[in-house]
Order: C-alpha cells, then structure tokens, then sequence
C-alpha cells in the first residue's frame, strides 16, 4: 500500500538571480514563464494566469473569453523565501492539494524547491494523479528555469 509520503511530488532547480528575484518571477511573473498552452484548464483558449500575492489571494487563468478558472489559493506568503497554495485546477476545492514553494540563497544563485502534497484526497486516482504531475511539474519548472536563466534575464 502507497502511504500519503510516498505520494508527494518533489522537485529543485537552481536559477542564476538573486532570491528576491526568483520569488519576483515565479509569482508576479508567472504568466511569462508558465506553459498555459499545455497545462491549464482551458489550453488553447488561456490567455493568462495570476498568482494574487497575498495569502488567501487566487491563483487562476484567465481565458481569452474573460471567464477565470481558479487553480488554487495562497495559504502562505513570505517574501522571498516562501509561498504555498491549494491546487485544484479544473476539480472541487475539496480535492484540493497543497504546493509549496521555497526559495533559498547559494553562490551564484538560488535553489527553488517544489512539494506538491495531498494527493489522498482524490481517492482512488491519487496515485495515477500524482504520477502525471511528477513529470507535469519536470515540464513547469523547467520552463521557469529556461525563463529566468535567459541571457535577457527575468521572465517579468
């Protein structure tokens, strides 16, 4: 039997800027780097997505049509090291697991850490769930990396 930690989803990369500005451009500027082509709700319609930086603010797409679909709430905002979020794009809040974010210094940049947790509350698809957003999220911080490290610089 698979056991509540053997579901999260860990990831890191380490980006070339300072702390503040990888925190800058993963929240404020995650409409430049996140791939809203392949990982939103509404795909080819998206036409951007907002990380609301407060805590309880939203985090959701909008679509070229105006219509917002809300992917999770900010449950911790703590600038420059921390954030944290509810996911649940395109399924009920109550399915909703949790995202963590943390940003720390090392030479010559920052090491940014992923948990995505909370998979038991989707039952019986937690595991096959987890298991495509183990290689969902490779894609998604990947592109953040790819943006931030850019020779032009931040994605925002």
């Amino acid at each position: 039997m698979t056991s509540a930690s053997d579901l999260v989803v860990r990831k890191d990369v380490t980006v070339r800027c300072s702390v503040e500005e990888a925190f800058r451009v993963f929240s404020e500027g995650v409409a430049t780097w996140w791939p809203l082509e392949t990982h939103s709700v509404g795909e080819r319609s998206a036409k951007t997505c907002v990380l609301e930086g407060r805590v309880g603010g939203r985090f959701f797409e909008r679509q070229e049509d105006g219509t917002e679909e809300v992917w999770g709430t900010v449950t911790a905002w703590e600038p420059p090291q921390r954030l944290a979020f509810t996911w649940h794009p395109g399924r009920s809040e109550s399915a909703a697991q949790e995202v963590e974010i943390r940003f720390t210094p090392m030479d010559g940049g920052t090491r940014v850490e992923l948990e995505h947790r909370g998979w038991e509350r989707l039952g019986d698809r937690a595991e096959e769930a987890r298991n495509e957003y183990d290689s969902g999220w490779d894609f998604v911080i990947e592109r953040y990396a790819n943006v931030i490290n850019s020779p032009s610089g931040s994605g925002a």
